[in-house]
């Protein structure tokens, strides 16, 4: 695969795209390409000055653009409910929704407005929510693809602690943050078995942007500093120029598996330099643990009832 760029994304008019967490960082960067490709693209967050923030950054880049902004907190299942009516209520269908947002290794347990862990509920049950909510509207989407941005961390020291999701008994910020991700790599795989099972019409693609230089690794919503949890967030500032890539950069695996026609169903992309800390788009490694269909199988059934939904051809 030569070096992909966004010079390489094809047309996107006509496409309409959701992308969450789109008001910073790799989120902010996936919509102003996809805006810049001609999509309609409809940027979610929390904040909306931060919001208006991004839009006027957009226009300025890209004048004439088709972009807006809508709140979507997804530490509330009530908000992602909203949000999904809302949206259901104006739009027939949609073509692209990227499951982008999220928060890193908050030094102490915060719980999301529903009590679950603030990483498990924020970065995957809440992305499993909107999806059920909003598949009405994908299958009636022009070459949809879903996109669920993870990490490779779902390799490092992750697993799903089914006996405690919630990290209750004993809170580790960065092993809850890699069962998040974790939770978000399985999640995408069993739904492109589910949609091919049943005749969805999804591709669904992960992907991972490296060690992207971004807000997520200094502060989560309104939590403040975060320091090393991480073997990354331990290494000097002189270090982090060759080790790390930038948003927009690291936004690249993301705009490649939602655009690219050479990405695939079930695909998983990132950068494919040392480490697959940074460098150019390719297959990224798929680790042993999300590979696992029964885990796979037993999260999902597990979220359902978590997350108040239902997806088709469920009878529980």
């Amino acid at each position: 695969m030569k070096n992909w760029t966004i010079d390489d994304i094809p047309d996107q008019q006509g496409r309409l795209v959701v992308v969450t967490g789109a008001t910073g960082g790799i989120g902010y960067e996936a919509a102003l390409a996809l805006a810049g490709a001609g999509a309609e693209v409809v940027l979610t967050g929390r904040d909306a000055a931060k919001g208006g923030v991004a839009l006027n950054r957009i226009r300025v880049l890209h004048p004439g653009a088709n972009v807006r902004y809508e709140h979507l907190d997804l530490a509330n299942l009530a908000s992602v409910r909203a949000f999904a009516d809302s949206f259901s209520s104006r739009h027939p269908a949609l073509d692209l929704l990227v499951n982008n947002a999220g928060v890193m290794t908050p030094p102490t347990r915060h719980t999301t407005d529903d009590g679950f862990e603030l990483q498990f509920g924020t970065n995957y049950l809440s992305h499993f929510a909107l999806t059920a909510r909003l598949l009405p509207l994908l299958r009636a989407g022009r070459d949809t693809r879903v996109v669920n941005v993870s990490s490779s961390a779902d390799r490092l020291l992750a697993d799903i602690h089914f006996d405690d999701l919630q990290w209750e008994r004993r809170y580790r910020p960065w092993r809850a943050y890699a069962q998040s991700k974790l939770a978000m790599s399985l999640f995408a795989f069993e739904l492109q078995r589910r949609s091919d099972a049943q005749g969805w019409g999804l591709t669904c693609v992960t992907c991972h942007p490296g060690y992207a230089v971004t807000g997520l690794q200094t502060s989560g919503p309104g939590l403040g500093r975060v320091s090393g949890r991480s073997l990354f967030e331990r290494l000097p500032k002189a270090i982090e120029p060759f080790l790390s890539q930038s948003a927009a950069d690291g936004a690249l695996p993301t705009l490649f598996a939602a655009t690219s026609p050479d990405a695939k169903p079930g695909g998983y992309y990132g950068p494919v330099g040392r480490f697959e800390l940074k460098g150019p788009v390719g297959a990224a490694t798929i680790g042993k643990k999300v590979r696992d269909e029964a885990v796979a199988a037993r999260l999902w059934a597990a979220s359902v009832p978590l997350a108040g939904v239902r997806w088709p051809g469920e009878t529980t």
